[in-house]
């Protein structure tokens, strides 16, 4: 079966959209991949044939740079993100508890969404708050000074 029938006719439409607004653009995958998840909250599979064919290449290629980087997605986020830094000033300042306290007040583990779709819990590798860690990033708001109070206010505020 062609993916473009795998696709229904409006995210067929999004897509073309998207990958003509790239056309011209010098080394246009990683903009097309960001505009697909902002358009679609992940990069579906069926997609990635499509791109392909648009910009000739392989479909390793596709796939490498699309699982390289971690904002990427090929499943649905949760209605809330939660990102937890997990680089060494965090650690430092008690990051690894942070952490633990928050897969079990969130009831889901890192790269994880919970079977609710309420929240999606990913490691981030710093979110330049350093001097302010423990931090976290929640649906895109940066968290500083963290500590199992903020977090369970957190898990309080995307799980209602």
């Amino acid at each position: 079966m062609p993916v473009a029938d795998v696709l229904e006719p409006h995210a067929r439409q999004t897509l073309d959209d998207i990958l003509r607004a790239h056309a011209a653009d010098e080394g246009p995958l990683l903009p097309i991949l960001h505009d697909i998840q902002a358009a679609f909250g992940h990069v579906p599979q069926a997609v990635v044939p499509v791109i392909v064919e648009a910009l000739n290449l392989g479909k390793a290629e596709v796939h490498g740079v699309i699982s390289f980087y971690h904002d990427f997605r090929a499943e649905p986020a949760g209605r809330s993100v939660v990102k937890l830094c997990r680089a060494e000033a965090c650690q430092a300042m008690g990051g690894d508890h942070l952490a633990h306290h928050a897969e079990r007040k969130l009831g889901v583990g890192f790269h994880e969404t919970r079977a609710d779709g309420k929240v999606t819990l990913e490691p981030v590798y710093c979110l330049g708050l350093c001097a302010c860690a423990p931090a976290a990033m929640v649906n895109g708001r940066l968290v500083g000074r963290l500590d199992e109070a903020a977090v369970d206010r957190i898990a309080t505020e995307v799980l209602a």
